[in-house]
């Protein structure tokens, strides 16, 4: 069976294309809206690259490029089903579906809870349905992984009548990579998912870490958007809500105006005045109090849920780092599990620092709690969830 996974963003379409469980083509149209969009693709089985630069106005366009012009490239003929990422689908959803009407009107009422994503996730859905009229289209859920979070955990001490009108509750974020996660390290570990409890750390431009308890999620750090949990690239993170309406009342900004500090101006890029790339940020550390600030406060806010869930797990059997800070910068690793020993948690620092952009274990022979780096792969998840669901229905 051959799968198209997409994952359309607000400029850009990250894809891949699999033959069963083989990455034929994978790649990124970025910059979408403009004369200088940047195609990039490879086919890692022929060792192939390619970049260009073109005019792509629109999503559609840029599918019917991927569509016409890049996947010819592989050599595969025919696509038998989509497989769409999804951030939002609200509390409807535990698992992946075939998109039809109902699905598509779904996904466009979470837009107000996914402001960023959904519009583009339609848009996505839209352009197959038009170029690839009679293929599946299956919507995976970031949200879906998260739906087993106990109602104590979900529910937020507003008052309640806000859940019941306006379904406000946690919904937790990146729970397809949370999902693979937990499926990587009980290979790895050898041992049935249901017998593992674990602490994964999704460590990227935007990053959340879950609790997952014999196969379940029973917690998460992101919330009702995105903006919760740890600090990020661009986002604060958990801040005091009051801060918000004090900052609007002193600069005298809108709702909509904090919301941009909040998600766009904040985190890394905030603190540091520099960048929202933890690897520039590190560059900088040694010269630039801000820059070492930004590095300081990333690390003790991923501490702490950890923490915290070690606590909520009652002890794991391991914690997991990955995306593309968790998997890649070694000194984040380090900065988090400092001073940890008496918790079970011991760094092996050879095994940390040579495991760069690979999977390993990187804790030492006397830690308790083994720690791992564990390249996430998204995609690959899409396309089992996808080729499966098509079977079932078939």
């Amino acid at each position: 069976m051959n799968i198209l996974v997409l994952n359309c963003g607000s400029s850009s379409i990250k894809f891949a294309l699999f033959n069963e469980e083989h990455k034929i083509i994978k790649g990124l149209i970025e910059r979408i809206g403009g004369n200088d969009a940047i195609v990039n693709y490879e086919l890692p089985q022929k060792n192939v690259k390619y970049k260009n630069v073109v005019s792509i106005p629109t999503h559609e366009v840029g599918i019917k490029i991927l569509i016409e012009e890049l996947l010819p490239q592989s050599g595969i003929k025919n696509v038998n089903a989509v497989g769409h990422r999804v951030v939002h689908g609200g509390d409807k959803y535990s698992l992946p579906v075939i998109v039809n009407d109902d699905v598509k009107k779904d996904i466009e009422e979470c837009i107000p809870m996914a402001p960023l994503h959904n519009p583009h996730h339609l848009a996505g859905i839209n352009a197959i349905e038009n170029f690839l009229p009679k293929i599946p289209n299956i919507a995976v859920f970031d949200t879906a992984f998260f739906q087993t979070i106990p109602i104590e955990a979900a529910i937020y001490p507003l008052p309640y009548k806000y859940y019941e009108k306006y379904k406000i509750k946690k919904y937790g974020f990146h729970g397809t990579s949370h999902y693979y996660l937990m499926l990587k390290t009980a290979e790895i570990l050898r041992k049935k998912v249901e017998k593992i409890k674990i602490i994964t750390c999704h460590l990227g431009n935007g990053s959340s870490i879950s609790a997952i308890k014999y196969g379940k999620s029973v917690d998460t750090s992101m919330g009702f958007t995105p903006a919760a949990g740890v600090m990020m690239g661009t986002r604060t993170g958990d801040i005091d809500p009051e801060i918000v309406p004090y900052i609007q009342i002193l600069e005298g900004i809108t709702p909509k105006e904090a919301s941009i500090i909040l998600n766009k101006q904040s985190g890394l890029f905030g603190i540091s005045g520099i960048s929202n790339d933890m690897r520039k940020i590190i560059d900088e550390m040694k010269k630039n109090f801000r820059a070492e600030l930004a590095f300081k406060i990333f690390c003790y806010t991923v501490k702490k849920y950890i923490c915290a869930y070690l606590g909520i797990l009652n002890g794991v059997d391991a914690i997991i780092f990955s995306a593309g800070i968790g998997e890649n910068s070694y000194l984040v690793r380090k900065e988090v599990l400092k001073d940890m020993d008496k918790l079970g948690i011991i760094l092996d620092n050879k095994s940390n620092e040579s495991c760069v952009g690979k999977d390993g274990i990187i804790s030492s022979r006397k830690s308790k709690i083994k720690v791992l780096s564990i390249r996430t792969d998204e995609e690959v998840m899409i396309a089992m969830f996808t080729k499966k669901l098509v079977q079932k229905e078939n």
